[in-house]
């Protein structure tokens, strides 16, 4: 697990600009999403070529969060880097990468492309392939569609790249009015410095950063009845 260092220059710019550190204090269950970014076979199973080690430490909250939201009456869904037929319009990618036996690793069929087996899929989970390290950016998936229809306003963040599809993902969603919860022991880098540089950031500007203790207390606070 990483250990877990935002910078106080962070925390009091925060405080100085918000009056306070946190934008949310509680969630709307049935409003909610847990948004589960790339915990496929090809960043956690060992000796892969684009392995994330902290990715599999992470799988107990990431299940525990899921467990959580779909409790509080939310919806989980599982976001897998899907990498088919997209050399033409992502050229600037695929141009000069080294990693050509990696990438083919993230086609449909390809045994790093499937959800690592420890994660805690459900039937009534959605499943929602991505093209981009957004979920959320214009042509990368069908997520936006899927939670507005669900009637869905705020986002909870975890997976794999923190720094990379994880912040992409949370970025876009704040500015497509997404409330953003990123949950700081349940997204995974390859490194404590970059795991903490995207903490400062998206707690800076496009969301909250939130343990996943503090966002299963939410979770069940939003199941209680309204005190009268």
């Amino acid at each position: 697990m990483h250990e877990i260092s935002i910078p106080e220059r962070v925390i009091e710019a925060v405080q100085r600009q918000r009056g306070k550190l946190y934008r949310y204090e509680g969630v709307v269950g049935p409003r909610t999403a847990l948004v589960v970014i790339d915990l496929q076979n090809v960043f956690m199973l060992p000796g892969m070529p684009i392995e994330v080690p902290a990715a599999r430490e992470i799988v107990p909250n990431v299940n525990r969060l899921a467990e959580s939201v779909r409790e509080a009456g939310g919806k989980v869904v599982w976001v897998q880097m899907t990498l088919e037929g997209e050399q033409e319009n992502w050229s600037v990618f695929f141009e000069g990468d080294p990693r050509g036996d990696s990438l083919a690793q993230l086609t449909p069929g390809a045994h790093g492309h499937a959800l690592h087996d420890d994660l805690d899929v459900r039937p009534e989970d959605e499943v929602i392939r991505k093209k981009r390290y957004s979920a959320f950016i214009q042509g990368s998936s069908n997520i936006d569609e899927v939670l507005r229809a669900a009637g869905i306003d705020t986002i909870i963040v975890v997976g794999t790249l923190t720094n990379v599809c994880c912040e992409s993902s949370a970025r876009d969603a704040m500015m497509l009015n997404y409330k953003v919860l990123f949950v700081s022991d349940a997204n995974a880098a390859l490194a404590d410095a970059d795991h903490n540089a995207t903490l400062g950031t998206v707690l800076r500007v496009f969301g909250d950063v939130r343990t996943t203790d503090e966002v299963v207390g939410f979770l069940a606070a939003s199941k209680e009845p309204a005190a009268t």
